[in-house]
């Protein structure tokens, strides 16, 4: 970004300082009064200002100037140029914001050295604050099944554009990692990332948040939305978001517009905005707990984000992906995963998601004894039940209280579920494993009630209550 606004009422040194600035590689624009130059920032806020203090047939001279942009937009640098400098005038200056003042005439090199000086500080102060946003995290998603693949097709059809996006799927499937990869992909990828927790921000501070405030002294506080200018806003379960906060933020969204908490003027923001959420949102907005004309404003393009029981094929390759990131990050042991545990991995139950199969490997790296492959005993509930090698299966829940019948038909369900969904809904994959043939599997999973459908892509099996009362 090297857009630098030359404002200055002698058009001779405007365009002289334009000229030398464009052989430099920049590229400019020019006004000659205040209206002008105000008319300029409204349309496209620059990179970078060279303001004249003094300046003829104008209704604001330059401090007036540095002073209003210095509360829209605090991070443009405004080097300040004056054929009648003196001290109190350039301290005036500096204690309104400028990042520099030079007298003219002035020197060309000087001139360039300090606007060189003012655009590398700038950059890297842009590039402190989103760092501190955790914006530059490196973003990655993986998986080898149909219902991830749908995902990063979708993914990649809509990071192009600048529609908005609605992420839903239960908590820790990985909507925000998804968010990231849309935008890290997008032609916003080097502007800001900011995420607006909806369900951490206390109501009653939600707007001085999102909006930021201005003191009664002149002093400025940005919000999250004038952070993410330029760039991508992440609402983060945007049903916790306060109702009276929904209306305002649907202003934002209609105008691309807001005044901050304590002031009066407008401040421009140019966003992508893209939310998440784990509930219903049609039925909150029947019930009147979440805006109507704000859920159609956010939910232009729908994305839903499969939960690990429609992927479950992906477990051990996500596993193994936790285990090299947990290596990396942390310096825990890089540890292969065992046949068996890779097995009951793709078994056990996760309410928590991806977010829980992480946690899940993180603590059997930490606690384990060893380098070696990761074994079955090691995973949650498995060690400590019954000797390894004692033949034993302890019974889990109600299942040693019912009849032996019950008990073998609500076992032989929940294997073949397990089974057919591990192999991401490929009967004959299935039939190999359990050692049946593929008609015999057929027969049993009618008489069980069992029945396979296309969930986010997937073939993903379940129990069809209908057949299995016919059954």
């Amino acid at each position: 970004m090297s857009d630098i606004l030359i404002t200055d009422d002698e058009k001779d040194i405007r365009e002289l300082i334009s000229d030398i600035l464009e052989d430099e590689g920049y590229t400019t624009r020019l006004a000659g009064t205040s209206s002008e130059c105000m008319a300029q920032i409204e349309e496209e806020p620059p990179a970078l200002m060279i303001l004249d203090i003094w300046l003829k047939d104008s209704a604001m001279d330059g401090i007036d100037i540095l002073k209003s942009v210095k509360r829209s937009h605090p991070d443009i640098p405004i080097i300040i140029i004056s054929g009648h400098g003196n001290v109190e005038i350039a301290v005036a200056a500096i204690k309104q914001g400028a990042y520099d003042f030079i007298e003219k005439p002035f020197n060309i090199d000087q001139l360039t050295v300090v606007i060189k000086r003012a655009m590398e500080t700038s950059r890297l102060r842009r590039e402190n604050v989103d760092l501190k946003r955790g914006g530059a995290q490196a973003v990655e998603m993986v998986g080898e099944s149909a219902a991830f693949r749908t995902l990063t097709s979708q993914i990649e059809k809509v990071t192009r554009s600048n529609g908005r996006i609605m992420l839903t799927g239960p908590a820790g499937v990985g909507k925000e990692v998804a968010a990231r990869m849309i935008h890290a992909d997008s032609p916003r990828a080097s502007a800001p990332f900011v995420t607006v927790s909806s369900a951490s921000v206390e109501p009653d501070r939600m707007e001085e948040v999102l909006f930021g405030r201005e003191g009664g002294a002149g002093g400025v506080e940005q919000g999250l939305l004038e952070q993410a200018n330029g760039g991508v806003l992440y609402f983060d379960e945007v049903a916790d978001m306060p109702l009276g906060t929904q209306g305002k933020i649907l202003r934002v969204l209609t105008e691309q517009q807001f005044t901050r908490v304590g002031g009066t003027q407008k401040v421009r923001v140019d966003l992508r905005v893209i939310s998440s959420t784990n509930r219903d949102l049609d039925k909150l907005v029947e019930e009147g707990a979440f805006r109507s004309e704000l859920y159609h404003r956010l939910n232009v393009v729908p994305l839903a984000v499969p939960s690990l029981e429609e992927r479950r094929e992906d477990i051990p390759v996500l596993a193994r992906h936790f285990v090299q990131t947990l290596n990396r990050e942390q310096g825990l042991p890089l540890r292969e995963l065992s046949a068996e545990a890779e097995a009951l991995l793709q078994t056990m139950l996760w309410p928590g998601n991806v977010r829980q199969l992480r946690n899940v490997v993180e603590r059997v790296l930490i606690l384990g004894d060893g380098t070696g492959p990761i074994e079955a005993r090691e995973l949650p509930g498995e060690g400590g039940a019954a000797e390894p090698d004692d033949g034993r299966v302890v019974l889990a829940g109600n299942l040693a209280t019912m009849p032996l019948r019950e008990a073998r038909e609500l076992f032989e369900r929940e294997y073949l579920l397990t089974q057919i969904n591990r192999f991401g809904g490929n009967i004959s994959r299935t039939a190999t494993f359990v050692g049946m043939e593929r008609s015999a599997l057929h027969r049993k999973l009618k008489s069980l009630g069992v029945v396979t459908s296309n969930r986010a892509g997937a073939r993903v099996a379940h129990v069809d209550e209908q057949l299995r009362a016919t059954a």
